[in-house]
Parts: C-alpha cells; sequence; structure tokens
C-alpha cells in the first residue's frame, strides 16, 4: 500500500483561517493524505474564532503573539518555532496561504527544511513593493521558494508566467469562496448580540472593514470624514464596522464615528456571522482584499478603500471599484452607488472572477497527482 502524503496547513491570521480552513476540511477528508495544521498565532483571538467555527483544529499551536511585536522578530520568532515541527512530522508539502508574514516565514522554513511549499492564492500583484507593505514582498518572495503555485484566476497565472514561473502553476479558483457553502444559511440566526440588535428591515446596511497598514493615519480618517458626510446625506442607510481590534485602528475609528446613530461600531465577528452580514448587505466598503472576493459572490457591490489592488480582475469584472483614501474621492464613489441605480445594477450582475467554490477540491485533485521523493 503506498504511502500517505504528508500534508501541513500553515495559517495564523483570521484571513488565511477562513480561506485555509475548507481546504483543511476537504483535505482531512481524504484518506490518501496525512494532513496536520499549525497555527502560528500571528493574529491570536480572530484566528481561533475561525477554526473553532469550522471545526478545524490545530495539531501545532506556535502562540507567538505578542504585543509590540515587529516584522522582524516575529519572522524570527516563526523561523524558530517552526524549526522542530518540520524535523517532527517532516512533511512532503508545507501549504501556505497568500501574503502574510506567518506565509513568507512558513514558506521559508520550509525550504530550509528541504520540504516542498504549495502557495495557495498565488500569483497576486500590484507590482508596487510598497503597497500593501509588507504584503507585495512577502507574496513575490513566496512565489521564489513554492514549488506548485494554485492561483486564483487566469490573471494571476500569466503574472507568475511572465516572471518566469513556467511549472507547477494550476489555475484553481479562490478557497475563500469554498467557505460559503458552510456559513451561509437562510435561517441563520447572529451569535454577536450587537448584529441580533441591528434592524437590517429599515435601512440598507453598508458593511464596512478598514484597518490595512497603510492606511492608517491620514487615510482612515479621510474615509471616516467620507462616511460621516454619506451618512449625514442618506438616511436610509446604515453602516456596520466590525473594527479590527489594532487599537490604532479604534483610536482613530471611534472618535469620528463614535457619535453617529447610524454607524454600528462593533467587536470582530466570526466567519459565519460575517458572511451572513454580508449576505444582508446592500454594499461593501473594504480595504480587505478577502473581501474583493467573497463579496462579489454574493452579488454585493464593493468599494475598495485603496488606491490600487492586487485583484485586477475585479475592477475589470466590475465587481469592485477603486474609491482611494481621500475624503472626496471615497464620498463620490460611496454616493455613486447608493444613488445610481443603474451603476448599482450593473455592479451587481458583474460575473464574479473568482471561481465556483470548488477550488479546495481541485487543490486536493492536484495533490493526489504529486510524487513523493
Amino acid at each position: 500500500m503506498p504511502r500517505r502524503l504528508k500534508l501541513l496547513l500553515i495559517f495564523g491570521t483570521r484571513p488565511e483561517a477562513i480561506k485555509m480552513c475548507p481546504l483543511a476540511l476537504e483535505l482531512l477528508r481524504r484518506p490518501q493524505f496525512e494532513t496536520k495544521v499549525m497555527l502560528t498565532g500571528q493574529h491570536r483571538e480572530l484566528a481561533d474564532s475561525v477554526m473553532s467555527a469550522f471545526g478545524v483544529k490545530a495539531d501545532y499551536d506556535l502562540r507567538l503573539m505578542k504585543p509590540g511585536q515587529t516584522l522582524q522578530s516575529l519572522t524570527a520568532a516563526i523561523l524558530e518555532a517552526e524549526k522542530p515541527v518540520f524535523e517532527q512530522f517532516a512533511p512532503d508539502f508545507a501549504l501556505v496561504h497568500g501574503d502574510t508574514l506567518t506565509a513568507f516565514a512558513s514558506a521559508l522554513s520550509a525550504f530550509y527544511a528541504q520540504t516542498k511549499v504549495c502557495h495557495v492564492e498565488a500569483g497576486l500583484r500590484t507590482f508596487d513593493k510598497w503597497a500593501p507593505y509588507p504584503e507585495e514582498m512577502n507574496r513575490v518572495l513566496i512565489t521564489r521558494l513554492a514549488d506548485l503555485h494554485f492561483a486564483p484566476t487566469k490573471g494571476n497565472e500569466r503574472n507568475l508566467r511572465n516572471e518566469g514561473i513556467i511549472n507547477g502553476v494550476y489555475v484553481t479558483g479562490n478557497t475563500g469562496l469554498d467557505a460559503f457553502r458552510y456559513t451561509i444559511k437562510p435561517d441563520y440566526e447572529f451569535t454577536s448580540p450587537e448584529l441580533r440588535a441591528i434592524d437590517f428591515e429599515s435601512f440598507r446596511t453598508v458593511v464596512m472593514t478598514a484597518h490595512r497598514r497603510e492606511n492608517i493615519g491620514a487615510g482612515l480618517e479621510n474615509i471616516c470624514r467620507a462616511v460621516r458626510r454619506v451618512v449625514a446625506e442618506n438616511p436610509d442607510i446604515q453602516v456596520v464596522y466590525p473594527m479590527h481590534p489594532n487599537p490604532t485602528v479604534r483610536g482613530t475609528v471611534v472618535p469620528m464615528l463614535g457619535d453617529i446613530d447610524r454607524v454600528h461600531l462593533i467587536e470582530p465577528l466570526d466567519v459565519f456571522d460575517m458572511h451572513n452580514l454580508m449576505s444582508r448587505s446592500y454594499m461593501a466598503l473594504t480595504d480587505s482584499g478577502g473581501l474583493q472576493e467573497e463579496a462579489p459572490a454574493l452579488g454585493l457591490p464593493v468599494a475598495v478603500l485603496r488606491a490600487e489592488t492586487e485583484r485586477p480582475e475585479a475592477v475589470e469584472a466590475g465587481t469592485v471599484v477603486l474609491a482611494g483614501t481621500t475624503d472626496e474621492g471615497v464620498y463620490s464613489l460611496f454616493s455613486k452607488i447608493l444613488r445610481d441605480a443603474e451603476f448599482y445594477r450593473s455592479m451587481r450582475r458583474a460575473i464574479n472572477p473568482y471561481g465556483d467554490g470548488h477550488a479546495s477540491e481541485r487543490i486536493a485533485d492536484i495533490l493526489l497527482g504529486q510524487e513523493i521523493m
């Protein structure tokens, strides 16, 4: 009987967990694989809540989150903590996701252990190493370390081929869309008491997230000013903003938006509450990469609170539009989506370019065809 392929899935943040848990469940149900999950703890509580919701347990929990960590200290901590795991489990493949520091440091750790690397969500590019920082360079460096590249779209595949990555490139769709099969239910009841108290019948609901490193400071202040103005001018809308726990983000958002009746600043949501909130919303305001992929799958128009995106397919498809981070730019696009009915309908009708919700199955099938060294 052939030896089972040994797989180590590594993640540490909430967005990674949302997109890797469906893949973990798919791999765990296949007897041809010996699959283990390692959690770095880059976002301790946020990733924990996602894993609990999906019923995925960490075989290795590194618990690396500490107050005041720097990019340098966390990178070093990941390399040191993962070394004995690679020595003990000796995986055939390490699977990392996207562009986080966990993904880059874990890919480097796998390389040092002479383990093959699979990059889930490969090939995304802005072609500006400073935006988003440090994520753009993280994903570029992971590409150089990876053996298998699971690209969500043809455009991502094209980016890789233009960089000379010819072998081991597969277009799979995005695993984030796979999560909807587990999370969205027509009779869903929110677990968040803050969401249960919100009236979704009387207002058009705008779901908002804003926390990217490059927006903290003037960008986030501009965004908040624009939101205040739009909410004041449109009495039929409400904004639901699950805030990132970063105290710097909250230090800007709470003083600027906390006194507005129809802006609900709430605690972070588990993935089930978040996806069902999105399914009941009218549109999204976000600087998140994941929401640019997820929201269009629900027919939810997205105003992206960034000047550029590594997901140009969504812009080309018309499912998202870049607002930038000036207060006038955010105000103009936010207002247009709310007031221009034909523009809104065109965004809702646009076809999501990120797949059909079966990326995890494709990745598992590809792995089945790999030879064990």
